[in-house]
């Protein structure tokens, strides 16, 4: 399935390389597709902040602190974060009270952090090691086939 995902992520941005639509493309491509989620997008660094961007579901934190619940854990450590229960998880920030699971891979191009993909889901564990693999691909063709030098807009 994530090969199938990576190859229309390819397509859409193709049609369109300007990162912030291809990450709205993106996000909603996650959302419609796999199954059991409750929230499917984007945070974009801004200095030490995450700020909200692109997404799918319900309304959202709009700023995140680097270092702060599982998304700002993800963009300081630069490293995934794949929570089996984010009741568990230290500080983690209850944006959407129906969240139980949550994965978060950092967006990094040339050891440039520009933010993290969240997903979350109403289930508990929902996220496997096959799906960790599968949305880092998803992330490094998002990476690696637009152009960020020119910024969010192209």
């Amino acid at each position: 399935m994530y090969s199938l995902l990576c190859s229309q992520l390819k397509e859409l941005i193709e049609s369109c390389p300007v990162p912030v639509s291809a990450m709205a493309n993106a996000s909603s491509l996650l959302y419609y597709t796999l199954p059991d989620l409750n929230w499917a997008g984007f945070y974009l660094l801004s200095g030490d902040t995450l700020l909200l961007g692109p997404f799918q579901g319900r309304v959202a934190c709009t700023k995140i602190s680097m270092g702060r619940g599982v998304c700002g854990t993800a963009a300081q450590t630069r490293s995934i974060q794949r929570v089996l229960n984010v009741h568990e998880f230290p500080g983690h920030i209850a944006c959407d009270s129906r969240s139980n699971s949550e994965i978060v891979i950092p967006l990094i191009r040339e050891g440039t952090l520009y933010g993290v993909l969240d997903l979350d889901s109403p289930l508990f564990s929902r996220f496997s090691e096959e799906d960790q693999e599968g949305l880092q691909a998803f992330c490094d063709v998002l990476m690696t086939s637009l152009d960020w030098s020119r910024g969010l807009m192209g």
